[in-house]
C-alpha cells in the first residue's frame, strides 16, 4: 500500500471522537479516515446527484411541511445500540 501524509485541520471535538472510534475498534486514526470515507462514498454519489429525487422530496415538503427534526434523528442514532434505544422518530409538521 502507497501512503501518503495528509495534514487537515479539525476541530478538538472532532479529534477526540476519531482517538475514541480508533480506540474501540483497536486502528489508528488513519484507519476509522479511511473507513469513513468509503462508507460515506457508498451513500454519497458526489459524480452524480439525483437532483430529481432531492427536488421530489422538496417539493413533498413544501406541500405537507412534513419533516423530521434534525436534533430527534441524532438523538435515536445515538441510542443505537444501548439499552434504551429509541423508536425511529415520525415526521411531524413543521412550521
Amino acid at each position: 500500500m502507497n501512503i501518503i501524509r495528509r495534514t487537515l485541520d479539525i476541530d478538538a471535538g472532532t479529534d477526540a471522537r476519531l482517538r475514541e472510534l480508533a480506540a474501540e475498534r483497536g486502528q489508528d486514526v488513519s484507519a476509522v479516515l479511511a473507513e469513513a470515507v468509503a462508507l460515506l462514498d457508498s451513500v454519497v454519489d458526489i459524480g452524480n446527484p439525483d437532483i430529481a429525487e432531492d427536488r421530489r422530496r422538496l417539493d413533498a415538503f413544501r406541500r405537507t411541511r412534513e419533516a423530521i427534526p434534525l436534533h430527534q434523528v441524532k438523538a435515536w442514532v445515538d441510542s443505537w445500540g444501548t439499552d434504551n434505544e429509541l423508536p425511529r422518530p415520525l415526521p411531524q409538521r413543521i412550521g
